[in-house]
């Protein structure tokens, strides 16, 4: 199983499917017999008794129940549910911090068969050679991995600045590799509806490819929404509300439904219940899953699980994350347990927690029992090696520089996480430097990928709570610049010369100590450590997160500490040239408005 460009063509092989009527026919035996099972039954909402006869990667026969019993191999699937394999329509590997050999070895086990994986991240810090990377660690996995060519490097062109720079003319070259599937999520949501020349080509770039061009939509509504859509975006996971929901249903765009935002999925269940049915343009993706999450409670089968803990009928559920699914991504070979279809196939134990007995892949049994038949094939990756392209800071990196005598300053903050917008503060100077306001948090972002210079932009966070210390994290969507949070510049010092040194990754700080530290030497996004020494490191960041800063959930969570450098988001945003806002197009280089006597 690998991303082929065979694929979905390679089933129509005469002799296999010679082999597969015959053995459907009951003239041979069928290399696995699935006995026992109850299939879940994508098409008519049934759940009914039958065997499954396969050949190669072809489901050859589904049949009666002991009307035929030759076969090379049988799996007793009794008491067990039998459901295609499961697909996650929009994720990023990236968000995991491990390399694709051990995420496939995490989520096969669970289930999961496809994904559809945007390596943006990579592509931000790596330029192609990343997202070829990210083709080549995919080729001999388990796992189906459908690559996309990152749309947005960077996310916000003029207001940020990453490792690459991918205009129309570099999306067009991505998208003639055979392994490319399409266009990852467009972000630059203004440069499309405005019909900037660079959003436009790129646009163009996907859609002559043929190939499906993915969107992010957040707070998309009326018109705005219709051109994004009109431009040639047919998908959006960027979901806000209920409300949000349905008129993107209407439109008839793409759904794919984030489990990556829980407090908004029993809203959606509840307005999915009272449409009556499940929308045949609603799929379910992952979007984004921590290490220690993806450790304890897995990828898509997650997902599945808490819909149907908060009242979506599993069926749904089920059918949202694979008919659904390979019905967007044109798959026609996937998504059903019928005959003539790809052999992805899941046997669950019960309906409800979603526990994975045996989970095959293009015919092949991958896992049992939660564990990979084969290990996965890992991918060398020394050329994701050395992208801190920094030197050393001191703490006075971390400070705002006031040039000009004053014994005040009028500042620009950046007020309120994840629906950002501008405010203003007064505060002392001291010694050339601002002095904080007890209520405010300092943010400072360093160009870390060797295009420019790497001198902290530092910012000022309202609503960010009072902070005891500092975390510094690479992993900072989209650009990944070196992104620093704290109350004092001493302990920011502290952990961002941790993560240099470490060659990328997080750290937290705390009276002038490293409380916790997880390395990233990989673009300063992944580890090739296993998932279970990934998933610890990163649980003692947010641990050693926790004590320094007092959280305010939905909002004010530890998640918004990757997303607070997201310029294409409307607001202001910290970024490496300073405090960017997209509507504006513009950057406030520091937030010093005025020097007050």
């Amino acid at each position: 199983m690998n991303t082929r460009t065979s694929e979905p063509t390679d089933l129509n092989d005469e002799a296999l499917r010679t082999r597969a009527v015959v053995c459907a026919r009951g003239d041979a035996p069928f290399d696995y017999l699935i006995t026992g099972g109850q299939i879940v039954d994508m098409v008519t909402s049934e759940i009914r008794a039958a065997d499954i006869g396969l050949v190669g990667p072809l489901i050859a026969s589904i049949h009666a129940p002991g009307q035929f019993i030759a076969a090379q191999k049988t799996i007793d699937a009794t008491g067990k549910f039998i459901t295609p394999g499961l697909i996650d329509s929009h994720m990023h590997v990236e968000s995991s911090m491990v390399t694709p050999a051990i995420y496939a070895q995490t989520v096969v086990p669970r289930g999961v068969t496809t994904i559809v994986w945007d390596p943006h991240e990579l592509g931000n810090v790596l330029g192609k050679d990343g997202v070829k990377w990210a083709v080549d660690a995919t080729r001999n996995l388990p796992l189906r991995a459908l690559v996309l060519a990152p749309s947005c490097v960077p996310a916000a062109p003029g207001l940020e600045l990453s490792g690459a720079d991918f205009d129309g003319t570099a999306m067009a070259d991505i998208l003639s590799w055979p392994e490319i599937a399409g266009v990852a999520e467009v972000m630059n949501m203004r440069g499309v509806i405005n019909r900037t020349d660079r959003m436009t080509n790129i646009m163009q770039a996907g859609l002559a490819s043929g190939k499906m061009v993915c969107g992010h939509a957040r707070g998309l509504t009326g018109a705005d929404l219709q051109a994004f859509m009109v431009a040639g975006v047919s998908s959006d996971h960027e979901l806000t509300s209920n409300e949000d929901l349905l008129e993107k249903l209407r439109t008839g765009i793409h759904v794919e439904m984030r489990g990556s935002h829980d407090h908004l999925l029993p809203g959606f269940v509840k307005t999915l219940n009272e449409l009556g049915f499940l929308p045949q343009t609603l799929s379910l993706c992952t979007d984004d899953v921590f290490p220690d999450d993806l450790a304890q409670k897995g990828g898509l089968d997650d997902v599945v699980r808490r819909l149907v803990s908060y009242g979506m009928p599993a069926i749904w559920a089920l059918r949202a994350a694979t008919l659904n699914a390979a019905s967007r991504l044109g798959r026609a070979d996937l998504g059903l347990i019928a005959a003539g279809k790809r052999a992805d196939i899941a046997i669950f134990d019960d309906l409800e927690n979603f526990v994975a007995s045996h989970v095959f892949a293009n015919g092949k049994l991958a896992a049992q029992n939660g564990t990979l038949c084969e290990p996965a094939p890992a991918q060398n990756s020394a050329v994701l090696h050395n992208t801190m392209k920094i030197a050393p800071l001191v703490s006075d990196d971390f400070r705002i520089r006031v040039e000009g005598n004053g014994s005040k300053a009028r500042l620009a903050t950046i007020d309120q996480p994840r629906f950002t917008r501008w405010g203003e503060i007064t505060a002392n100077i001291g010694n050339g430097f601002v002095i904080p306001p007890e209520e405010t948090t300092l943010i400072a972002v360093a160009h870390r990928h060797g295009r420019a210079d790497s001198r902290p932009r530092v910012g000022l966070l309202t609503g960010w709570g009072k902070w005891r210390g500092a975390v510094c994290t690479t992993v900072s969507h989209d650009s990944h610049n070196l992104t620093v949070f704290g109350g004092n510049a001493e302990d920011m010092a502290v952990a961002a010369n941790a993560v240099i040194a470490a060659g990328g990754g997080m750290a937290v700080a705390s009276d002038g100590k490293i409380d916790a530290l997880l390395p990233l030497p990989l673009c300063g996004l992944l580890t090739d450590i296993s998932m279970g020494e990934t998933a610890q490191q990163f649980a003692a960041i947010r641990a050693a997160t926790d004590r320094i800063v007092d959280w305010n959930p939905p909002y004010l969570v530890f998640k918004a500490l990757f997303g607070a450098t997201l310029a294409c988001n409307v607001g202001p945003h910290q970024t490496d040239r300073g405090i960017a806002d997209v509507i504006s197009d513009s950057v406030l280089e520091t937030p010093v408005l005025e020097i007050i006597p």
